[in-house]
């Protein structure tokens, strides 16, 4: 019986934010958010759960290519209903959402190929969401999809003030490697093993990259899975090079809260 207690209480201590009880019937709120960058308007989305009371461990979402649409809404859904307060960046601004690929690669390519505007987005993201009362200022990450895994990354490499960055299936290459050395937090890089998006150069670049930086890294690869692997949306047919894998999604999804556990432990 007492092994038994203790087996529970070590699946919660992994699974649930430090100190913040299981957010069962979780009574969201949302909510779009005004806020700026430079001259440019940029519309996030907010959520969090209004049963639990007082500050609670933080989480910035960066979108895929197609800009803050219902994909990552669920997500930042997701990330309330575990107990955290969630915010999706507007990179884009004004809540732009592609309406095509052609569109999307468009508009990616231009943070893509401006870094430091790519930085100053996510930067502007994460302090909308400082500025919530409801966020613990001292427990705060990052996570980001495809495009926006390589927004968080740079984030990261920007200095930001956050305990760690998840990429999912993002982009991992830089132009300015040597920033990993301004790197605070802890890394988690979650890869499909068989994207070609992403092609295993880049990822031996981006391991070096923190090695040679001492960053505190992880990285986990999903055999079988492509790009965008999280996004159902993505179709299920991987020799296009982008596909919906469930195991790979739910897998990494646990991935990402062993991997909070241990940044929010207090």
């Amino acid at each position: 019986m007492i092994k038994y207690l203790f087996v529970i209480f070590l699946c919660l201590a992994v699974f649930l934010p430090m100190g913040i009880p299981p957010a069962a019937g979780a009574a969201l709120h949302q909510q779009t958010i005004s806020y700026r960058q430079g001259d440019e308007v940029l519309k996030g989305y907010l959520a969090y759960d209004r049963a639990i009371k007082g500050p609670r461990p933080a989480v910035l979402v960066v979108h895929e290519w197609w800009g803050l649409n219902d994909y990552i809404r669920r997500r930042v859904n997701q990330l309330a209903e575990l107990g955290y307060i969630a915010f999706a960046a507007d990179i884009y601004g004004n809540g732009f959402v592609a309406k095509d690929p052609q569109e999307a690669g468009k508009y990616a390519a231009k943070y893509r190929e401006n870094r430091p505007l790519l930085r100053d987005r996510a930067i502007a993201g994460l302090n909308a969401l400082m500025e919530q009362p409801l966020a613990d200022k001292r427990r705060v990450a990052a996570i980001g999809y495809c495009f926006g895994g390589t927004a968080v990354l740079e984030l990261a490499r920007a200095g930001a003030p956050i305990s760690g960055v998840v990429s999912f299936h993002g982009g991992l290459d830089t132009p300015a490697p040597d920033d990993a050395k301004n790197i605070r937090g802890k890394v988690l890089a979650l890869h499909g093993a068989d994207d070609t998006f992403v092609p295993p150069a880049q990822v031996a670049a981006f391991q070096e990259e923190m090695r040679k930086a001492k960053v505190d890294w992880q990285m986990v690869l999903y055999g079988g899975a492509v790009h965008s692997f999280t996004n159902p949306d993505s179709g299920s047919d991987p020799s296009k090079g982008v596909a919906y894998n469930e195991k790979a999604d739910r897998r990494s999804w646990e991935h990402m809260k062993i991997f909070f556990a241990e940044l929010f432990r207090r």
